[in-house]
């Protein structure tokens, strides 16, 4: 089973579910805008990808900006943007069991296969 942050108006975020569903792979979505993860889910998925919070980030997002959020922001300042604001969470991510992948390509979901 994958659990599966998804944002069905993302092309990235589609294409990733079509390639797991292609797959014939056992998905549960998560429509993280609509359901924010917590700041302990945060850390875990974190944890999951090992990669810093600003890999986990949308950086374009207007609100990163409004926010004051730069490279060199705390990585708790960042976790508690993406709780607060989860639009900045960059999509779509992948979680199995103790992995995770940011499906960016939409290949890289492959690893969890």
């Amino acid at each position: 089973m994958i659990t599966y942050w998804h944002n069905p108006r993302c092309s990235k975020s589609r294409a990733g579910l079509k390639l797991l569903e292609d797959r014939g792979v056992e998905t549960s979505l998560r429509h993280y805008l609509k359901e924010p993860p917590s700041m302990d889910e945060l850390l875990a998925v974190q944890s999951a990808l090992g990669v810093p919070a600003l890999q986990m980030m949308r950086r374009g997002e207007a609100v990163f900006k409004e926010l004051g959020l730069h490279p060199d922001t705390p990585e708790d300042t960042l976790l508690q943007a993406m709780a607060e604001h989860p639009i900045l969470i960059e999509r779509p991510i992948a979680i199995k069991g103790a992995k995770a992948v940011i499906g960016r390509p939409t290949e890289a979901l492959e690893a969890l296969l």
